[in-house]
């Protein structure tokens, strides 16, 4: 069975989702940061919480350590976070406050020794973030480009000890239309490392689909905070 993972996305302590990634399109959840997890430790299915620091991201430097570290106490599932993670001093914080794994992007996409370092350092506990436009790696909360394609991160990163990938086409996240489905079966081939589809996710039918590509685990965000996708998969 596919792996599901709640996300909840923090600006300003809030639960938020953003519309293809733009921050202007900010939307606050329903439920807090902490009614989420509360939500979220209920279900059998959930294995793992996805937490993202969107201003961390933005601003290349984390934002809401303490309040996080709050969350992970609450939380019943282990708990992966991202967001602005740019040296190995915010990892080993995240860990010692009780993370199991933690994702980064900008900086383990621009400087590959670092990356090779860490995950060295933490083997399969770094997840490296892919976002993209389609095909195109985008960095810094979304807003620049890198000028390098997915299918070259996959083969750059194929040797490292990674826990895996997490492909979001940013064309699609929160918009509840599902993912993208052919790009992201594309890079389960192309890579050994396991693959977590991202952005967009609405049901079990998707849910069925990217467990048919190979595809590990789903990250679920805006479809998550309700009560119709678990009553779907249960």
């Amino acid at each position: 069975m596919i792996e599901i993972w709640p996300a909840i996305d923090l600006i300003d302590n809030q639960s938020v989702r953003l519309t293809e990634g733009v921050y202007a399109s900010k939307e606050v959840m329903k439920r807090s940061p902490k009614e989420a997890i509360a939500f979220y430790n209920q279900f059998k299915e959930v294995t793992r919480i996805h937490i993202v620091d969107l201003m961390g991201a933005l601003h290349q430097k984390p934002t809401e350590k303490a309040f996080i570290k709050e969350l992970i106490a609450s939380s019943a599932y282990p708990v992966e976070i991202g967001g602005g993670i740019r040296s190995t001093e915010t990892i080993d914080y995240y860990f010692s406050s009780g993370a199991s794994y933690v994702i980064v992007g900008t900086r383990g996409l621009q400087d590959s020794a670092w990356l090779k370092k860490i995950t060295t350092l933490y083997p399969g506990k770094i997840y490296l973030g892919l976002d993209a436009k389609k095909e195109q790696v985008a960095v810094n909360g979304w807003t620049e480009s890198v000028g390098k394609t997915i299918y070259d991160v996959a083969a750059e990163t194929a040797s490292l000890a990674l826990g895996g990938i997490i492909y979001t086409d940013i064309s699609k996240d929160g918009k509840m239309q599902g993912p993208n489905f052919e790009l992201t079966k594309k890079l389960v081939g192309l890579t050994p490392h396991p693959i977590t589809a991202s952005g967009g996710i609405r049901s079990s039918a998707d849910l069925k689909i990217l467990e048919d590509a190979g595809v590990k685990a789903a990250i679920v965000g805006k479809a998550a905070n309700t009560d119709t996708f678990w009553e779907g998969i249960k």
